[in-house]
């Protein structure tokens, strides 16, 4: 039997980052605490200025900006095409990773995740939308003012997931969102 937490983004705890460079509210994360022993962890980011990010070292990640104008990454030394609002960037948590923001501040999504623990698919969507999983962990993420999924309303931020889901589940969507798909590796 899966479970349904909702969690809002006036709820979300503020925590320092690894580097020590700025701050990150945590949505959700399977288990762990600070910032260890997690398999997967979804987050919000000030970043202020441009700057060099921390490493997660066998983690992967996939950084997409909410607020702002946009940055652009330089990662392992190789600068990365502009990060513009709503485009998922997926890289190595071993990288040396470094932004230069376009115009100013800006606030970006996160999802870090051990692809050794677990399989993930990360997608935005706006509108209407259906679509079936059999994902065990599914999480819809809003980044509009009201976003309507599984008889549940989201408000800005707000994040709802799906623990333990065992069947093909059927979810339809309206808002903008990103949908966020995991399931262990066996």
């Amino acid at each position: 039997m899966s479970s349904v937490n909702l969690w809002r983004a006036a709820d979300y705890v503020r925590m320092p980052w690894k580097n020590g460079g700025g701050s990150t509210e945590e949505i959700a994360r399977d288990a762990g605490t600070g910032l260890e022993g997690f398999g997967w962890r979804l987050s919000i980011a000030d970043i202020a200025q441009s700057g060099g990010f921390s490493t997660f070292p066998g983690y992967q990640r996939v950084i997409t900006v909410i607020k702002g104008a946009g940055m652009v990454l330089t990662v392992d030394g190789e600068e990365q095409r502009g990060l513009l609002p709503l485009q998922p960037f997926a890289f190595d948590g071993d990288s040396e990773v470094s932004c230069r923001l376009i115009t100013g501040p800006i606030r970006d999504f996160n999802l870090i995740y051990s692809p050794q623990r677990y399989h993930a698919r990360l997608q935005w969507v706006d509108g209407v939308q259906r679509f079936f999983t059999s994902a065990q962990t599914v999480l819809v993420f809003s980044v509009a003012d009201e976003v309507k999924v599984l008889d549940h309303k989201l408000g800005h931020h707000d994040c709802l997931q799906v623990d333990g889901n065992t069947e093909l589940l059927d979810i339809s969507v309206s808002g903008r969102c990103c949908l966020i798909e995991l399931t262990e590796r066996n």
